[in-house]
């Protein structure tokens, strides 16, 4: 009986095998990621919807959405004091009441009677895309802000005083701004129309770095109108560290601001972020979503919004009483 040997691969043959292996593992690469940015988005959009919930059961417990920032009077000197933010008020209503009672309301963020809650980092607050490059010391991270509209005005609120050269700005024509107490009835342009909170990447955590997705820039500039704003944001030379204006967008939470919990419908989604002291700003949406924003209106539905929406579209869904009612779909 005739001895019978079994033939090896080939070096041919293998590097043929290896090769039709790359060519599947790099078809199917592409497509377990996208499952799986498709898995986050959704665990995204449901905690959007979760926040949303929560102001409306602030709003029947206490007839008003919580405050963009909270504000204290000091009922014997007069004295006010800018506390905390948007989303402190909102603990109790997404299942966070031990967090809600070791906060004081009545001291601003940074205070140290607030030192352990602003540590604390609320799961509900993270998008789950998200790619955080923060130093560790500075608190919770937040990536879902709160509308404030399409007015350049930060507090939301024009100086009474003619001589402030905030004097007879426009207020504020989002949900939330600075001591804001704003209801459903308040929102004229419809709850289906109008957003209630869409979503912000996380800084770099470094001035000498330029994030033109997540940094807020200071060109030195003081825009009055939004087209203003966005014109001069657009012109700034984002490699210029000089205009480096803040770089730990994102954190902590417990901070009522606008690079921490507050953005603006001025510039479209992804876009260049600006601030303009004294008191004038431009935060835009941005996420890590490829091509743009999750978004919830004050209904409490969440839709994504692409970044190439057409501006006066993402506008019109950024303010609440302009009659610019836009049923546009995105």
């Amino acid at each position: 009986m005739k001895n019978r040997h079994r033939q090896a691969f080939t070096l041919i043959e293998l590097l043929v095998v290896i090769a039709i292996i790359g060519v599947l593992v790099g078809m199917l690469l592409p497509a377990v990621q996208q499952v799986r940015e498709a898995a986050r988005r959704t665990e995204c959009s449901n905690k959007m919807r979760q926040l949303t919930l929560a102001c409306h059961n602030y709003e029947s417990a206490l007839k008003s959405y919580p405050p963009g920032e909270g504000v204290y009077v000091d009922p014997v000197s007069g004295i006010s004091t800018i506390t905390v933010s948007t989303h402190a008020f909102l603990l109790p209503y997404v299942e966070q009441n031990n967090l809600f009672d070791a906060i004081d309301f009545k001291a601003s963020w940074n205070n140290a009677n607030n030192d352990g809650a602003e540590a604390q980092q609320v799961s509900t607050f993270l998008c789950p895309s998200n790619i955080d490059q923060l130093p560790s010391t500075l608190g919770g991270r937040n990536n879902y802000y709160t509308n404030s509209g399409i007015q350049v005005l930060y507090s939301g609120i024009p100086d009474p005083n003619p001589g402030d050269v905030n004097y007879g700005m426009p207020p504020s024509d989002g949900i939330f701004f600075r001591n804001s107490k704003v209801k459903v009835r308040d929102v004229i342009d419809g709850t289906s129309n109008t957003a209630m909170f869409s979503e912000r990447i996380t800084g770099d955590g470094s001035m000498g770095v330029s994030s033109p997705k997540s940094d807020t820039y200071q060109p030195g500039t003081y825009p009055a109108t939004p087209d203003e704003a966005l014109a001069m944001a657009n012109a700034m030379d984002v490699t210029d560290l000089s205009i480096q204006g803040y770089s730990n967008v994102g954190a902590p939470w417990i901070r009522g601001y606008h690079s921490t919990t507050r953005y603006w419908h001025i510039n479209t989604p992804n876009g260049r972020s600006a601030m303009f002291p004294p008191n004038r700003i431009m935060t835009t949406a941005s996420s890590y979503h490829p091509g743009g924003v999750q978004m919830s209106t004050v209904d409490g539905s969440v839709r994504y919004v692409p970044q190439t929406i057409d501006l006066q579209v993402w506008r019109n869904l950024g303010c609440r009483n302009d009659g610019n009612v836009t049923n546009a779909e995105f």
